[in-house]
């Protein structure tokens, strides 16, 4: 939970400023608004990887501010956008470190452990790839990759960073049918994205920002309306409806207004 949260940069007029925002399991939250809005600001902060400069953020009733970062890494996933590794290891090495949070001392992993290894790197259909370097792999495995480490970390809540960036169409909605898939066994999903029509399909809410600020929270119906989106995109936007889910959707609008 965001309460009265501010974040600003030095040498910068632009912040951050979030009086409130709540993420609950089992619900599947997509972040969305053009670039400068602060989304990946706001999901660092959720992450515990960033401090705010003002508020605080709450976690299980903790102070992630004041929380140690194993406890952190045990209950939150966080996948940003930027992924890189000094070393090259291979893909089940990466999908290993997930589980360095629950590690005690210097033993190994455990049987439940490797379970936790061996259903990560198949929930994100890499176990053919697994001995594979990341320096072996294209940009959309690579993601997958540092995916499948997050997933080994069992957290209730997952924060991903334009996740689906590299990946072609087909990869992209497989990867958020897995998410959506996820959020229906109870963990929290928080998705940063540019596409509105993926955003709109499988999230159960989403959060517009524009400018630093929240301009609106509330279900695809409720945020994907041409009147709210026009404001914060211009007016070069259709909104119609899915014709196999009817769930909004937007395009750009030949016509030059908004529909």
């Amino acid at each position: 939970m965001f309460k009265n949260v501010a974040h600003w940069y030095e040498d910068s007029e632009w912040s951050l400023q979030v009086p409130r925002l709540e993420i609950n399991k089992s619900e599947f939250v997509g972040i969305i608004g053009p670039n400068g809005a602060g989304k990946s600001t706001l999901l660092q902060i959720a992450a515990g990887v960033l401090r705010p400069k003002e508020g605080t953020v709450l976690f299980n009733g903790r102070n992630l501010s004041s929380t140690a970062r194993r406890i952190i890494a045990r209950t939150i996933g966080f996948l940003p956008q930027e992924l890189t590794s000094s070393s090259d290891y291979s893909v089940e090495d990466v999908t290993r470190m997930g589980r360095y949070p629950y590690l005690k001392g210097l033993r190994g992993l455990s049987g439940e452990d490797e379970h936790a290894v061996a259903r990560s790197l198949a929930l994100t259909d890499l176990v053919d790839l697994r001995r594979r370097k990341l320096s072996q792999l294209s940009g959309g495995e690579r993601k997958r990759a540092f995916l499948s480490s997050v997933l080994a970390q069992e957290p209730e809540i997952m924060l991903l960073d334009e996740p689906t960036g590299a990946l072609d169409l087909h990869r992209q909605v497989q990867f958020f049918r897995l998410l959506r898939e996820l959020a229906d066994t109870r963990m929290g999903i928080v998705v940063v994205t540019h596409d509105l029509n993926l955003a709109s399909l499988f999230s159960d809410r989403l959060v517009l920002l524009s400018g630093g600020h929240p301009v609106c929270d509330g279900s695809p119906a409720e945020v994907l309306r041409a009147s709210i989106l026009t404001k914060v995109y211009g007016r070069d936007i259709f909104v119609g409806v899915h014709p196999q889910v009817n769930k909004p959707i937007v395009l750009p609008d030949q016509s030059g207004g908004a529909a």
